[in-house]
C-alpha cells in the first residue's frame, strides 16, 4: 500500500512537468513535435499580434488535464475581451455589448501557439518545409521552421519553437513578396508547472441584461449541403460542413471550410435577404480576405487567410450540386 501515495506523486509529476524530448533533426517531425505541445503542454503568457498598423497584446492561461483542455484568452488594449475554451466550445465574452457568443472551434482549429494540426504530414505537398537558424525569444532558445508556399495560392510561414518543448513562441505570415501580413510573439511566457483555475475563469460574470448568442454550428455530412466546386482549388480539400443559425427568421447558413492543413478559406452560404447584397466583390481586412456574390437567390461569401486570388476562385467555383 505504501506505493500508492509515490505512483501518485510520480503521475502528478509527471503531469506538472513540461514534455522535455530530444530535438528531431528533420523539419517535418519539428513540426509535429510543435503542433502537439501547444494542445497538450500547460503555459501562460503574454503575446503580441501585429497586423499592418494593428498592434494588440493579450494574456493566456493553458492547461490540459484529466478534463481536457482548459484555455482563457484575454485582450488586454482597446475594449475588453475573453475567449474561453473548454475542449472545442468556445465562450466568447464582450463585457462592453454585455453579450456572451457560444461557438465551437470548426474542424477543432486553433489560434496561436496551437496553430498546427495535429498531423502535419500534408503541409509538404504545398510547402517547401525547412530548418532555420537557432535563436531566442522571451528568454528561451528557439528553433526556426520555414515554410515556404509551392504556388501563389497560399502565404509563407516562419514559426520560431522552444528548443526543449517544442512550443510554438513566435509566428509570422508573409506574402509573395515576403513582406509581413501578420505576427504573434509571446513577450513572456511560462512554460509547464501548474496553471491554477483562477486564471481560467473569466472575470466577467454574465447577469441579468446579458444576452447569451448560441452560435454552436451543426455538423452535415460532407456530401448533404446541395453545394460544391466546380473547380478543385489545388492543394485544398473540403474539411468540414456545418449549419449555422442566422438569428431569428433568418434561417440557417451552410458553412463549408476548405484547407491545405494550414491555410483555411470559409465558404458561407446564405438566402438574400434585405441589404445583404451590399459589399458584394472582393475586401481586404488584415491578413484576412474576404469575397461575397450572389447566386440563384442566394449570397456567398468566402473569407479567409489566403491570398485573394485563393479566396476568390473559392467563391466564384461554388454551385448547387445533386439539386
Amino acid at each position: 500500500m505504501r506505493l500508492i501515495p509515490a505512483v501518485l506523486g510520480l503521475c502528478v509529476m509527471l503531469l506538472l512537468a513540461p514534455v522535455y524530448a530530444e530535438a528531431p533533426v528533420d523539419p517535418l517531425s519539428w513540426l509535429g513535435r510543435v503542433a502537439t505541445a501547444g494542445q497538450r503542454l500547460n503555459y501562460v503568457g503574454t503575446f503580441v499580434y501585429q497586423s499592418g498598423g494593428q498592434v494588440e497584446t493579450s494574456r493566456i492561461a493553458h492547461r490540459v488535464d484529466a478534463d481536457g483542455e482548459h484555455e482563457r484568452l484575454e485582450v488586454l488594449d482597446g475594449s475588453p475581451r475573453e475567449i474561453i475554451r473548454r475542449g472545442n466550445e468556445v465562450h466568447c465574452v464582450l463585457p462592453d455589448e454585455r453579450t456572451v457568443i457560444i461557438d465551437e472551434a470548426a474542424g477543432g482549429r486553433r489560434a496561436f501557439p496551437a496553430r498546427l494540426p495535429l498531423s502535419p504530414v500534408g503541409l509538404a505537398e504545398n510547402y517547401r518545409i525547412r530548418k532555420g537558424e537557432i535563436g531566442r525569444i522571451a528568454g528561451y532558445e528557439v528553433q526556426a521552421l520555414v515554410l515556404e508556399p509551392r504556388d501563389d495560392l497560399r502565404y509563407g510561414h516562419i514559426l520560431w519553437a522552444e528548443i526543449k518543448s517544442g512550443l510554438l513562441l513566435k509566428a509570422r505570415m508573409l506574402d509573395e513578396r515576403g513582406e509581413l501580413i501578420e505576427q504573434f510573439a509571446f513577450s513572456d511566457v511560462r512554460i509547464g508547472g501548474d496553471v491554477d483555475s483562477d486564471l481560467l475563469k473569466s472575470r466577467f460574470t454574465p447577469g441579468d441584461g446579458w444576452r447569451v448568442v448560441n452560435a454552436r454550428a451543426s455538423e452535415m455530412p460532407r456530401g448533404s449541403s446541395g453545394w460544391g466546386l466546380a473547380e478543385m482549388l489545388p492543394g485544398y480539400s473540403l474539411s468540414s460542413v456545418m449549419q449555422r443559425p442566422l438569428g431569428r427568421d433568418r434561417g440557417q447558413a451552410v458553412h463549408m471550410v476548405y484547407s491545405d492543413g494550414l491555410a483555411a478559406i470559409s465558404v458561407f452560404i446564405e438566402p438574400a435577404g434585405d441589404g445583404s447584397v451590399a459589399g458584394l466583390g472582393p475586401v481586404s481586412t488584415g491578413a484576412i480576405n474576404i469575397y461575397k456574390r450572389t447566386l440563384n437567390g442566394h449570397v456567398i461569401t468566402a473569407l479567409g487567410e489566403a491570398p485573394e486570388r485563393a479566396v476568390r476562385r473559392i467563391g466564384d467555383s461554388i454551385q448547387p450540386v445533386g439539386q
